[in-house]
């Protein structure tokens, strides 16, 4: 029942899915209930707002444009749900600006499986992953996707090797000439903060606990799933999967080495992660077994927000 609303795209999903995004940007926003509104600050927090409702249209087009997954919304309704999962996620807008870049540095990445305008999206990617990077240092990690984006279409070409380094420092050198005539300084726009921490004691918390336990229990059941069924699909579109896995990885990696958890570093974990759920959701056969399985990722953030 709950799994047919969403098991084909329609209107209405677009604003369940909008409201469930707005509904844990507003109950993040408890956390500065003391600042003083302005103009200016609500005007920030639509921005703000309008960026997360992108980040979720994007992954949408990206998976529509690659046909990652079935013609559905699961993808989006996970998503937003893991927002309200962890609201810290829409707490802090270097991040949340960093990982809509980042999405749109993947979309790059994913359509060379056409092998057309290959140096342009290299260039793109990496362009769109360096400015990721400008808002937040660690999603710089993301860079080496694209290097192993290469290897998995088995590119030769030397030059399409160096195109990535390329846009990397056409960013750098723009940042850098901003920042001189700015701030008088030459990395004032560049976060340099290259810290690591393993100290996780924020996440010792009831609602932490439980919601990073589900999910990455259930993204690790789906992994197992979604890499055994790479092998079944078409040859051509084999390394944008693989590449989804990858990106999943990588976003664990910022997660675990970030110098300050605050819970915003999942978002980047977030995209991959609804993509490989949704991939698995696909594929279970026992109908009662989809219910369940899609019921307690929906109804567990509701029943976080009364703890």
């Amino acid at each position: 029942m709950i799994t047919s609303i969403f098991n084909k795209s329609k209107s209405i999903n677009f604003i369940i899915v909008f409201f469930i995004a707005f509904l844990a940007f507003i109950i993040a926003k408890k956390s500065v209930a003391n600042e003083a509104v302005s103009f200016g600050f609500i005007v920030k927090q639509i921005g703000v707002l309008f960026i997360i409702y992108a980040s979720i249209l994007l992954l949408n087009f990206i998976l529509s444009k690659n046909s990652l997954t079935k013609k559905n919304n699961y993808e989006m309704l996970l998503f937003s749900l893991f927002l309200l999962f962890i609201t810290q996620t829409t707490s802090y807008t270097n991040v949340i600006v960093s990982n809509f870049f980042v999405l749109l540095g993947l979309r790059r990445i994913i359509s060379l499986q056409s092998q057309k305008n290959v140096k342009k999206k290299l260039f793109d990617a990496s362009s769109w992953i360096a400015i990721a990077a400008l808002f937040y240092f660690w999603s710089f990690l993301f860079f080496a996707l694209i290097l192993i984006a290469l290897i998995l279409y088995a590119d030769n070409n030397i030059r399409h090797w160096i195109i990535p380094f390329l846009g990397v420092l056409t960013v750098f050198a723009i940042s850098v000439s901003a920042s001189i005539l700015l701030y008088d300084n030459y990395f004032e726009l560049i976060d340099t903060s290259f810290q690591i921490s393993y100290d996780f004691t924020n996440y010792n918390s009831t609602k932490y606990l439980v919601a990073i336990t589900l999910l990455l229990s259930f993204g690790v059941w789906s992994s197992i799933f979604y890499l055994k069924n790479i092998k079944k699909k078409k040859k051509v579109s084999r390394a944008s999967f693989k590449i989804i896995i990858i990106a999943a990885i990588i976003a664990f990696l910022i997660v675990i080495h970030v110098p300050t958890k605050n819970g915003s570093e999942f978002l980047f974990l977030f995209a991959p992660l609804a993509i490989i759920i949704t991939n698995y959701i696909e594929v279970i056969q026992e109908k009662w077994f989809k219910e369940v399985f899609f019921s307690i990722l929906i109804i567990t953030p509701f029943i976080l927000l009364l703890l």
